[in-house]
């Protein structure tokens, strides 16, 4: 009963999304993709240097390794986050179905949790596919969540729980990209359209095929 109650509530949550972006959601002017700047919790003039990492995934653990020769999009959020994470995974599912088939053969999306404490691997299972089903849903132990996230740049903090027990936890929305040699290439901001996150990715996978 408590899953049906999460998936329903789910599906509400998206669908609430959805008709936002419909009604409301006006696209950025196209411009170029920025490089990251250092920001979070990396010492001042360093820049985010990305990197190999193994978090815990629905069946077991996860290697970026693992996806060596695809483009990986990381998006760092969490489950029970009420409108920035379904509003930029919505436009991370839409850029990924307006690929080709091979072209989206060669993408993988990852949602790397930052919230370890509720976000179980079983929670991100039921989570992650319901916004494209190639989506898989990373957690870990606090320290290794802090590591990625230092690594890549975001920056998250816990707020303080209410009388009921319940929190939010602050976030950057950035989406990260990295290349098929796996080396972190740069980020999309929150609220990219998916004509913007698609050109990124194809120039990703355009260099890849130089190298």
């Amino acid at each position: 009963m408590r899953t049906s109650g999460f998936l329903i509530a789910l599906i509400a949550l998206l669908a609430a999304a959805l008709l936002y972006l419909a009604v409301f959601w006006e696209p950025l002017p196209q411009r170029p993709i920025e490089r990251i700047v250092a920001h979070g919790q990396l010492p001042p003039g360093t820049a985010p240097r990305g990197g190999d990492f193994v978090l815990q995934g629905p069946h077991g653990p996860v290697a970026l390794a693992d996806y060596r020769g695809k483009v990986v999009l990381i998006y760092f959020g969490y489950t029970w986050c009420p409108d920035v994470c379904p509003t930029s995974l919505s436009l991370l599912a839409q850029a990924i179905a307006d690929l080709d088939p091979v072209e989206r053969e060669r993408v993988q999306p990852i949602f790397i949790s930052v919230d370890p404490e509720r976000d179980t691997p079983a929670r991100l299972k039921e989570y992650a596919p319901f916004f494209h089903p190639a989506l898989i849903g990373l957690s870990g132990s606090r320290e290794q969540i802090a590591a990625v996230a230092t690594a890549y740049g975001s920056s998250y903090q816990k707020q303080p729980a209410n009388a009921e027990g319940n929190y939010a936890v602050d976030h950057s929305s950035a989406t990260y990209v990295v290349d098929p040699q796996g080396r972190l290439a740069g980020s999309l901001p929150h609220a990219a359209t998916p004509a913007q996150i698609v050109a990124f990715v194809r120039q990703q996978l355009v260099a890849g095929d130089t190298r």
